[in-house]
């Protein structure tokens, strides 16, 4: 149970720099010991709260549970990022087993009938002496208990609390699953799954690209032990009792019901729009490629073409293009436009502990040196790593009941090209934007000023977070920024204009076929959860997709981006019937940014009232509230439609 000093490093005070976790001292044999003792001290601090003898108010109650978990939040949070960026065969088995105790833990919290009796009275009492803030954290936890259960008789409860911990288990199985998939793709193809598409741009052999194109999209399809079809079918049939269970049609009703889309059909409109306009401009695509090509493009054949187009209409060359983009250069980019945009300084850190040696620790402070936060990098794939990039906290921002601000520990992760014996990490123009993308992600978490948890950084509607992740892209190929950071690896010489000029013209182009994939993912991942589904058996989920993507009016030459065995955003993440927000959010972050264009990329004044209106914030306030207090309208819902290029300016 314990380390061989008999302390548990996970149960201790960290005396380390910043708290940062003591990865060094944390054995695999420490989770599950220390998952159950926090589990039980939570159950505890939630004992306290039930048995008070005062009468319910803010602060003994709903306060109190902010400030309730913190044990527990502290271990979870090394040891999901730990076993997303460094797992094992054996720490897989510790998070598999770990998930239910975690998902029965939630539910007694989540149905505690005498602690939302509490909640409840202070809810319905006289909340003008609360703030903003207070109201929100009030609002989200009362609703936590009114979507999770607490209306439902013993019975109903006891089958939600089965369901939960079921999909935690299945939700589990289905990412080793992939994870196992991907290093076999690895090793049959010789690169990262993560890798593929800039890999088919340059891929002269047709069959080799075709054999490519079939193991990476028939990834958790072979009918080998890491299918995870059924496990897909299981998922969706789970979601669709639990949410008839909560009173709900379907998965799509209940998980829509407190986001800002609100239901299917809202979204369901949304995509069909941007699908039609997206089908159109890739039928133009086409025709500009099959005149290279000479035959009819299939799947295996758009990136190699399209790359092709791209080289004749910009006479713009990748292999040239990444020479300026090591990764020391691009993430020196986004501390300096985060430095001009906000004031912010990013300071190396060595000597400190880190989970794995390619990892590299940034100490994060203002212009005036206050601490925001301690921010670490993780780029590069290896076997023990799942695909795809990503932000994560180690630990959240809040304000302790001393008063102390907790700041926050972030991680961002990817999977980007990794140094050589002779050349160091050199970046696509995708590889740019995705560092960008994760940072706007980190930003959000470092720049927040929340006292709660359950609203600080990241903590915001599913299809209001990836607004600030996508805002900060736009800053990536700034020409005055692209001058500050942009320098040829070998030679040291800045990004010629010329080039720049052709990178900002290209950033439009095969938008089609961006735009088209994204959008059927989407249109898929509601689809799937909008079905009414009564038992897995009834799904074949080959046929429904085939149908739903003709449906959709998706051309035979596109997939979705993500086919349901691989999709881990809707199976294995947080984005069930969920995906749309990506597209959604870029309404906004677009329409956003255009005030930056109209008055000044990197206006410090603008900026600053974005910082403090939307990244301070979190998601204290509601998020439509929020913008039309910043921008003073609603968004331009054509703003996405002009950024992509499928309609006029």
């Amino acid at each position: 149970m314990v380390a061989c000093n008999n302390v548990n490093p996970l149960l201790t005070e960290w005396d380390t720099p910043y708290g940062i976790p003591p990865y060094d001292k944390i054995k695999v044999s420490d989770y599950l010991p220390a998952i159950k003792t926090a589990i039980a001290e939570n159950k505890a601090e939630i004992d306290s709260i039930v048995n008070n003898p005062d009468a319910p108010t803010f602060e003994n109650t709903i306060e109190a549970l902010e400030y309730s978990g913190k044990t527990l939040a502290k271990v979870t949070g090394v040891l999901f990022n730990v076993s997303e960026t460094d797992g094992s065969d054996e720490l897989n088995k510790v998070v598999e087993e770990a998930m239910p105790l975690l998902s029965e833990a939630a539910d007694e919290i989540s149905m505690n009938k005498d602690l939302y009796e509490r909640v409840k009275a202070v809810y319905e009492a006289d909340q003008s002496g609360l703030t903003a803030e207070q109201k929100m954290v009030l609002k989200k936890t009362y609703e936590g208990f009114t979507r999770n259960g607490i209306g439902l008789d013993e019975a109903g409860q006891a089958e939600l609390k089965e369901i939960n911990s079921r999909l935690s288990t299945l939700s589990t199985k289905f990412g080793n699953n992939l994870l196992e998939e991907n290093k076999a793709f690895e090793k049959e193809f010789g690169f990262p799954a993560a890798f593929y598409y800039s890999k088919m741009a340059s891929i002269e052999d047709r069959g080799l690209r075709e054999k490519i194109f079939k193991a990476y999209s028939s990834r958790g399809h072979k009918g080998n032990a890491n299918d995870n079809r059924a496990i897909c079918a299981e998922i969706l049939a789970l979601k669709t009792r639990k949410a008839q269970l909560l009173g709900f049609e379907n998965s799509a009703s209940y998980i829509l019901d407190n986001k800002m889309a609100h239901d299917p059909q809202t979204v369901d409109a949304f995509l069909k729009e941007i699908m039609d306009a997206a089908m159109a401009k890739a039928r133009k695509e086409i025709v500009e490629m099959e005149k290279i090509s000479g035959f009819k493009i299939q799947p295996w054949d758009w990136s190699y073409y399209a790359e092709k187009v791209r080289k004749a209409q910009y006479d713009l060359d990748e292999d040239v293009i990444r020479q300026y983009f090591s990764m020391e250069n691009v993430r020196k980019g986004m501390f300096l436009a985060a430095k001009k945009l906000y004031g912010i300084n990013a300071e190396p850190l060595k000597d400190v502990p880190v989970y794995n040696p390619a990892v590299e620790t940034f100490k994060i402070t203002d212009e005036n040196g206050e601490f925001l936060g301690i921010f670490t990098t993780d780029y590069f794939p290896r076997s023990t790593k799942r695909g795809g990039a990503w932000m994560n906290n180690v630990r959240e921002e809040y304000v302790d009941r001393d008063g102390k601000e907790i700041r926050p520990i972030i991680v961002n992760v990817g999977n980007l090209a990794a140094p050589t014996d002779t050349t160091p990490s050199l970046m696509s123009i995708d590889d740019v934007q995705t560092m960008f993308h994760e940072f706007g992600h980190a930003l959000h978490g470092l720049l927040t000023k929340c006292h709660y948890v359950s609203v600080s950084g990241t903590a915001v509607s599913r299809d209001f977070v990836e607004v600030f992740s996508q805002f900060n892209e736009n800053f990536a190929f700034q020409p005055e920024l692209l001058a500050e950071y942009a320098f040829h690896y070998k030679t040291g010489e800045v990004i010629p204009d010329s080039l720049v000029q052709k990178i900002n013209n290209s950033l439009k182009f095969n938008q089609g076929f961006m735009t088209g994939e994204l959008a059927a993912a989407s249109i898929l991942d509601m689809k799937l959860h909008e079905l009414a589904l009564a038992k897995p058996e009834d799904l074949d989920i080959d046929a429904f997709e085939a149908q739903a993507c003709k449906e959709m009016g998706l051309i035979d030459e596109i997939i979705p981006r993500y086919r349901p065995t691989y999709f881990s955003h809707i199976f294995d993440g947080g984005y069930s019937a969920g995906y749309y927000g990506y597209l959604w959010a870029e309404v906004i972050d677009q329409d956003a940014f255009d005030q930056f264009r109209k008055n000044g990329i990197f206006n410090k004044e603008l900026a600053t009232s974005f910082r403090k209106t939307f990244l301070e914030k979190g998601g204290s306030e509601e998020p439509m509230a929020l913008y039309r207090s910043w921008r003073g309208q609603d968004p331009d819902p054509a703003a996405l439609m002009r950024f992509r290029g499928l309609i006029e300016n």
